[in-house]
């Protein structure tokens, strides 16, 4: 199993990203996928979205609600997140995984920045 994931940088507050998560050794469609992202001085990873392996529900955390979109395409088995009206405490690192308490290894992750 392997997670791939892309898309960050460093964006000025207000900016927007589009994160993306290349899935692959397992039955990626079969399962809610989510995003997590773990910020400086955090111990553990947070998730932030979750999105049904269909793709026909979402759930995200009050902190980015209305402004982060999850998305997939199970043919690409990909994951994707939009990032609008980045602030700057959305600095941190962001990953992919099973939605589940039990997860596969965590992949390298990519980097979030927003700073002025």
């Amino acid at each position: 199993v392997q997670f791939v994931e892309s898309g960050g940088g460093l964006v000025h507050p207000g900016g927007s990203l589009r994160l993306s998560c290349e899935a692959s050794g397992f039955a990626f469609g079969v399962y809610d996928m989510a995003w997590y992202r773990q910020a400086p001085g955090q111990v553990r990873e947070e998730q932030i979205s979750r999105i049904s392996n269909n793709g026909a529900s979402t759930t995200y955390v009050d902190s980015v609600k209305g402004r982060f979109t999850t998305s997939r395409d199970n043919a690409k088995k990909t994951l994707y997140l939009q990032m609008n009206n980045l602030k700057p405490e959305d600095t941190a690192v962001y990953y992919c995984n099973r939605a589940s308490a039990v997860k596969y290894m965590w992949g390298r992750g990519t980097q979030v920045t927003v700073s002025s």
